[in-house]
């Protein structure tokens, strides 16, 4: 399997379908595998039941997914907050870090009403926070970095396919 990891707004599920197109494999989005079980946005469930609630759904979800998932798998923002998601991500194959920056995020996000963790008054601080918080978690997860900058998703890929094809498959689960 191959995961993608990063901020909200990454890239990781545009860029994970187009990466499982290319390597003809199929793709799985958490996010959308989450909202299918709890029948619901995940906004809203997030609103109800809290952040908790909806790490402890994610990580069943993610259990589940790197158990029976073979192909490209895109993750939620967070999921790498919870030890044991970073371990199972890491065992279940290769983990790609989509690095971006919270300005580049911001101009993405701008008027994105979905995701629960920028409704605030200062979106852009909360994607700095973000980022101080998570950084060092999805570089503990991934075996690579790729800086999204603003090349296009095809070059993206391209940049993932160029490091998966220069790492060999036994160097997977050794550190980053």
């Amino acid at each position: 399997m191959l995961s993608l990891v990063g901020l909200p707004g990454s890239g990781k599920s545009t860029v994970g379908r187009q990466l499982a197109r290319r390597l003809q494999l199929p793709f799985a989005d958490a996010d959308q595998a989450i909202e299918q079980r709890l029948g619901c946005p995940i906004r809203e469930f997030f609103e109800r039941e809290g952040e908790a609630r909806f790490r402890d759904i994610e990580q069943e979800v993610i259990a589940q997914l790197c158990a029976s998932h073979q192909g490209v798998l895109a993750t939620g923002g967070g999921a790498v907050l919870r030890p044991e998601n970073r371990a199972q991500l890491r065992a279940a194959g290769a983990v790609v870090y989509l690095k971006s920056q919270p300005e580049d995020l911001m101009r993405r996000l701008r008027h994105d009403s979905k995701r629960p963790l920028l409704q605030v008054a200062d979106p852009m601080a909360a994607l700095r926070l973000l980022q101080a918080q998570r950084d060092p978690l999805y570089r503990e997860t991934a075996h690579f970095v790729v800086e999204t900058g603003r090349p296009s998703v095809g070059s993206l890929v391209n940049l993932i396919l160029a490091q998966l094809e220069l790492s060999p498959p036994q160097d997977l689960n050794s550190p980053p």
